[in-house]
């Protein structure tokens, strides 16, 4: 029997016999993911005794052994489950958030035996990303041949993303309001007088409306509004 006040979904998970993981277990660690209104769920590979639950059920062996009592799961398990559940661009920006935070350490699962898709992100994950927009947007633009540099300090601020010498890319969350969004447009009156070129993006540009994003950078880009003149 639960006490009254215990988390309702570790019970659900402990009444259901599965542990807690992959963006689940993520959101909860304070981790960035795109999406975890719908739960995920591990259970061992093949097992009978599972009872019905709610949400995606990842059926798996753990790389890392669980403790049969704990309802959640590990978080290198579940940034092993992100890695094969999740597009590549959204479990990238959620293993960078946790590379960022320090949650996890990069030599024990170099040393794990990691599946492909799980191997590749540990390669190709940064922990330098702010947001996991930020991560997004350079995935999604890795193929140009311009160099994209994250978290540039200039003229007493950080900007987002320096592209080429001059092009400044802003990339604003979701509740972008206030006195933080004051101090983000006087700075970026302030990069335009020392010549810089400023493209904002909102968080909804971002994730639903990429190719209109995509077209705005591509044509900065064709009229040399990167380089220094």
């Amino acid at each position: 029997m639960a006490l009254s006040d215990a988390d309702a979904s570790l019970v659900a998970a402990a009444r259901s016999g599965v542990v807690l993981s992959c963006i689940t277990l993520a959101a909860r660690r304070g981790l960035w993911v795109l999406d975890s209104s719908e739960p995920h769920l591990a259970a061992p590979a093949k097992s009978g005794h599972v009872k019905t639950a709610r949400g995606v059920i990842h059926w798996s062996r753990p790389i890392f052994p669980r403790d049969p009592d704990a309802c959640e799961d590990s978080l290198e398990n579940a940034l092993v489950l992100i890695a094969r559940c999740q597009p590549y661009e959204s479990a990238r920006a959620t293993w960078e958030s946790a590379l960022r935070q320090r949650l996890i350490d990069p030599g024990m699962l170099a040393r794990a035996p990691l599946p492909p898709a799980a191997r590749q992100m540990l390669a190709d994950a940064r922990p330098f990303a702010d947001s996991g927009t930020e991560t997004i947007f350079h995935t999604r633009l890795g193929w140009l041949k311009v160099p994209i540099t994250p978290q540039v300090w200039l003229l007493g601020h950080r900007v987002d993303f320096l592209i080429g010498e001059r092009l400044v890319v802003q990339i604003d969350g979701g509740h972008h309001i206030g006195t933080q969004r004051t101090s983000d447009i006087a700075h970026d009156a302030l990069l335009k007088l020392h010549g810089y070129h400023v493209i904002r993006i909102g968080y909804d540009q971002l994730i639903n409306q990429w190719p209109g994003v995509q077209r705005v950078i591509l044509a900065a880009i064709g009229q040399r509004l990167h380089l220094a003149s």
